[in-house]
């Protein structure tokens, strides 16, 4: 299949030749330059070559036709530490433009920065007659293809992995005495296939074979979207070299981090979850099936703390006066995309001693107990894995770090220091083991896009969800916890598909908030029928102010998940600013798995989920994987004419709301909270329709306390009035503190009072993060986009309801997953 690529649309290709191919691990070796703004470095490549790894997911794929599999048992002999997958892959096929590679004797091509630029490649993606060729089939030259884009190449080399110290444990061959390609090849074969048990030793190799010498430069070209690399001679990808040595450095302008400033006015640099994933941090595979390990030693100056996805805490090493080093790990495979990095004057916020006259020791929380514990058996290929381990199967809590600007500090500890143990509790009487060993979280610049971002072993959070008590904070560490397992332990094998990833991270926020509260059943029931209730509003919405074409879960039907020969494929509009203001697959998925678990009640549901998060933890899904185990474990007479093509029919495959959906809430019965704000809304109509004078007799109205949500209802309702007067929304602010209230609230006010010129309110919003994006004209231009449906975007302060937390990509994510 011909595929062009348009340069001024909106798809984001895919380039990796991941069927090819495969990146096993990383090493990166890099330097943060604040002053240039510049991140510069090496990163080595262990890659692994067709059939092997193809063996390989093909058996890690018979293995998980059903649950009931016994899947491979591995050993674990000491408590393993596993980051957690997010993943996806898109279905269409492309090829690539003629190879022209710049080497030693032909004409020098390259930009100031080191570049060889390809002015063909940037004009887009068509099939031609190759010079080089990207299988292992064809009589040209190999060609290794990576996603890359705004970085600067400065040099590739292959890696003398021979001649590390220690090596020749890892040639089985008695007759590769000399030195050649095919020996060390081997030796890279034998490192990225140890057993899982000797993860050190593996990691300790790595780092030794990525500081040994090169032998050979090779030939490479970037266009646009990649980096393409060949040696001369080497025809297949089992010739060419599995260890190789980029030199490359980040531009300032590059889209997969942001330099900015932290609320304290210092630099910072990190990932900010941005459409185009890692590749302009790094050359990498981005496809979500090229799942690899990775180590980084990251250097900055002394006062700049590094954090990073990474299943160790690490500390810093002084290197020489001034200059510090920081390294992480992670021993679990996972897609590139989910890599984060985080570079500031962060202070690490620690609970402050409790005086005498204070309670020396908080009550523990106790969850229920619940049947997840499943050790000794898992399907997914190896690697350390924390569901083998019995601790870590009833570890409730997970070490878990918090780091913010030094004036974020005090509001930190009020809230979310408070909150995280909680909110870890809750998720694990749900769902069951943590898929990662420790958790930092970080609250970011305020010119982070969401109120959140997960990634393996860390959290982004925004500055907004600190303020207004603890509902905003704790639903959203809820969402992002969730993460942990939908989104980054389980990966969509389909970026389409992002459902699977945040419509169970919406459906599982209020069950973790309910249980972390430790409300009762019918005070838990209450409030989850108000969220949906805001949910469903926003539904609606969504709908009228969205293309019908990006209203669709599952809109690649049943060429979901698949790629091209070469692994390469396009994202239908990745580029899109538009899909960064829509919350489809956040809302949808929620009513979908909200409608599943009612229609199966939720000790059925539930128990089913947990056996789900076992079968299928660290590999990539898609719908059918979860439904079809789904209706398998539910008995007949629950299942009440639910079939999977029902569900495509009716959830996944069409635009608009779902008619079960439009049936249930026609049908259904407002839930007590929800009749309580309309009783409200009555009154504060009658009152903004008083006149000024009012007849003496005539009795103040009386107003009910209301909880978070309900004020953000009762705000909506009241926003959907002609005209509020100014006395109306004065009383409004004393009545109910809306300076002190949570970002979702105060979003409500402040849209209000700067786009609707008769709402003069104002409100304090020092602690609150600027929303530029709503200077965009693409958001007020779109058909349909209300002042209300515009309280539900990102941009808004986190905006209200359920919001985009961004990954990963993410992001997973993309990568990350927001």
């Amino acid at each position: 299949m011909d595929m062009q690529l348009d340069p001024a649309g909106d798809d984001l290709p895919l380039m990796a030749n991941t069927s090819h191919i495969l990146v096993k691990h990383y090493v990166l070796d890099l330097d943060v330059d604040f002053e240039s703004q510049v991140i510069e470095g090496t990163i080595v490549l262990f890659l692994e070559d067709g059939d092997r790894f193809k063996k390989q997911n093909r058996s890690v794929e018979e293995a998980c036709q059903s649950e009931s599999n016994k899947g491979c048992k591995l050993g674990m002999p000491e408590p393993c530490h596993v980051p957690v997958t997010n993943a996806m892959t898109f279905s269409s096929e492309m090829e690539y433009n003629d190879c022209a590679i710049c080497s030693k004797g032909e004409k020098d091509t390259s930009d100031k920065d080191g570049n060889h630029d390809n002015q063909e490649h940037a004009a887009g993606i068509s099939s031609s007659k190759r010079c080089c060729d990207t299988g292992n089939h064809g009589s040209e030259e190999f060609l290794l293809v990576l996603d890359c884009c705004d970085l600067s190449v400065l040099k590739v080399e292959e890696v003398d992995v021979a001649a590390v110290p220690g090596m020749g444990k890892f040639t089985r061959s008695p007759e590769l005495t000399v030195v050649s390609e095919e020996l060390r090849n081997q030796i890279v074969r034998e490192l990225v296939t140890w057993p899982a048990n000797r993860w050190r030793e593996q990691l300790d190799y790595y780092a030794r074979c990525s500081q040994a010498a090169g032998c050979g430069e090779l030939l490479f070209d970037t266009d646009t979207w990649s980096l393409q690399i060949r040696k001369t001679g080497a025809q297949t990808a089992t010739d060419f070299p599995h260890a190789i040595r980029i030199w490359y450095k980040t531009k300032p302008e590059g889209r997969s981090v942001t330099w900015t400033s932290d609320q304290s006015g210092r630099p910072c640099v990190y990932t900010v979850g941005s459409p185009v994933n890692n590749r302009a941090l790094f050359p990498c595979q981005e496809p979500p099936v090229a799942m690899s390990t990775w180590q980084a030693t990251v250097r900055a100056a002394a006062s700049f703390v590094v954090l990073m996805s990474g299943e160790n805490s690490a500390k810093p090493t002084q290197l020489w006066e001034g200059c510090s080093s920081w390294y992480y790990y992670v021993t679990m495979p996972m897609p590139a995309s989910t890599f984060t990095i985080a570079v500031g004057c962060w202070t690490e916020v620690k609970m402050e001693p409790c005086s005498s006259g204070d309670s020396a020791t908080e009550t523990p929380f106790s969850p229920p107990e619940a049947d997840f514990r499943h050790v000794g058996v898992c399907s997914h290929m190896e690697y350390p894995c924390r569901f083998q381990n019995a601790s870590a199967t009833t570890q409730q809590i997970i070490p878990h770090r918090v780091f913010a600007p030094v004036c974020l500090t005090g509001a930190c500890q009020e809230t979310l220091l408070q909150l995280i143990p909680p909110c870890l509790s809750a998720a694990h009487s749900v769902l069951g083991t943590h898929p990662f060993s420790r958790l930092d979280v970080l609250i970011v610049p305020a010119n982070f896009p969401s109120l959140g971002m997960a990634s393996p072993h860390i959290m982004f959070l925004s500055q907004s969800i600190l303020t207004g008590g603890s509902h905003l904070c704790g639903t959203r560490l809820c969402h992002e916890i969730a993460h942990a397992w939908f989104g980054l332990a389980l990966g969509a094998r389909d970026w389409t598909e992002e459902w699977l990833s945040e419509g169970f991270a919406s459906h599982l926020e209020d069950v973790f908030w309910a249980a972390a509260q430790q409300l009762a059943p019918h005070e838990a029931r209450e409030q989850q029928e108000l969220r949906a209730c805001l949910r469903w509003r926003r539904l609606q919405d969504e709908m009228q102010s969205s293309p019908a074409e990006m209203q669709v879960l599952r809109p690649n039907k049943d060429k979901t998940g698949h790629t091209s020969d070469s692994g390469a494929s396009v994202i239908k509009h990745g580029l899109n600013p538009e899909k960064s203001f829509m919350q489809v697959h956040y809302l949808k998925g929620y009513f979908l798995l909200r409608f599943l678990a009612e229609r199966l009640g939720d000790e059925t549901y539930f128990s089913f989920l947990r056996k789900f998060v076992h079968a299928f933890h660290g590999q990539l899904i898609l719908s059918q994987d979860f439904l079809q185990m789904l209706l398998e474990n539910i008995p007949e007479e629950k299942r009440l004419e639910l079939s999977v093509e029902n569900i495509y029919q009716d959830w996944l495959e069409s635009s608009g709301i779902p008619k079960p959906l439009q049936r249930e809430r026609r049908a259904g019965a407002e839930c007590g909270l929800a009749r309580q704000v309309r009783a409200e809304v009555t009154k504060w109509i009658r009152v903004n329709r008083r006149p000024r004078k009012r007849k003496r007799r005539e009795r103040e109205a009386v107003f009910e306390k209301l909880l978070p949500d309900q004020l953000v209802l009762l705000l909506e309702h009241l926003l959907e009035q002609k005209t509020l007067s100014h006395r109306t929304l004065q009383s409004l602010q004393r009545t109910y503190h809306l300076q002190d209230q949570d970002a979702e609230i105060c979003a409500c006010c402040e849209l209000a009072s700067t786009y609707l010129p008769f709402i003069p309110l104002t409100l304090d919003s020092k602690t609150l993060p600027p929303a530029p994006s709503l200077e965009d004209p693409a958001v007020w231009s779109t058909p349909g986009r209300t002042l209300k449906s515009l309280l539900s975007l990102p941009c808004v302060h986190g905006g209200c309801g359920n919001l985009k937390s961004a990954a990963v990509p993410f992001q997973q994510g993309s990568p990350s997953v927001v």
